[in-house]
């Protein structure tokens, strides 16, 4: 296990409206220990009050992930698209060749908690697209994101895949990397193996030719990303 990230040492944004928290360097916050793993750039953890949201602004050349955890969010892009996202979709935007957006709290009561996740695309210039999938849980690991949206997959323009791990109190997981690099973000929940514990909002990464055992010990939900 070559990087360990705890949540409470990731970088903290207090806006008011806006209470984040970065795991790798982002906007004002800047750490070289941490620049994000392989093509994964960006996992925020952001919790928005109700009405509120962020007003529109541009990206370019970047695959977004919006997973929500809690609420639901609104999304308007300029392509014309305006959507809600509830808690359990999983949302991709293609930004491409340049896309406008706007994301807000779509309840005017509740907060929404959601992490907003960055993957470097391996092509650029591209049409901007999005995709608005709810896809239920096959087993422990179940693929959300993968290059070639397979069996109901989202399609991301990279060589990653992005899956949700479930599991129940006292179950096992063993997670290997073969060639690859990989990257485990506990959304809920608690986990350990021989030498660390996780709470909720810690994460780790491996290496090429590794491979972990895990136990939750409760109930876990956790995002694992694939890697090149």
């Amino acid at each position: 296990m070559q990087y360990v990230r705890k949540a409470t040492e990731r970088g903290k944004v207090d806006l008011g409206w806006l209470q984040s928290q970065h795991s790798f360097s982002f906007g004002h916050y800047y750490d070289p220990k941490h620049m994000g793993v392989s093509a994964l750039r960006v996992i925020n953890q952001d919790q928005v009050q109700p009405g509120k949201g962020f007003e529109t602004h541009g990206h370019k050349d970047m695959e977004i992930i919006s997973y929500v955890i809690e609420g639901a969010l609104e999304h308007t892009d300029s392509t014309g698209n305006r959507y809600i996202v509830p808690a359990g979709d999983i949302q991709l935007m293609s930004a491409g060749s340049g896309i406008m957006h706007s994301e807000f709290n779509a309840s005017k009561v509740d907060p929404v908690r959601f992490l907003q996740i960055w993957i470097q695309p391996n092509v650029r210039g591209i049409s901007p697209g999005y995709q608005q999938q709810k896809i239920s849980q096959q087993g422990q690991l179940t693929p959300l994101i993968t290059p070639d949206g397979r069996d109901g997959t989202l399609s991301i323009h990279q060589d990653a895949v992005v899956s949700r791990l479930i599991l129940a109190e006292g179950d096992t997981v063993s997670l290997a990397t073969a060639q690859r690099q990989g990257y485990l973000h506990l959304v809920a929940g608690k986990l350990s193996e021989a030498q660390h514990s996780f709470a909720a909002g810690d994460a780790f990464a491996l290496g090429p030719n590794e491979e972990v055992t895990l136990q939750a010990d409760e109930a876990i939900e956790a995002l694992w990303f694939d890697l090149p």
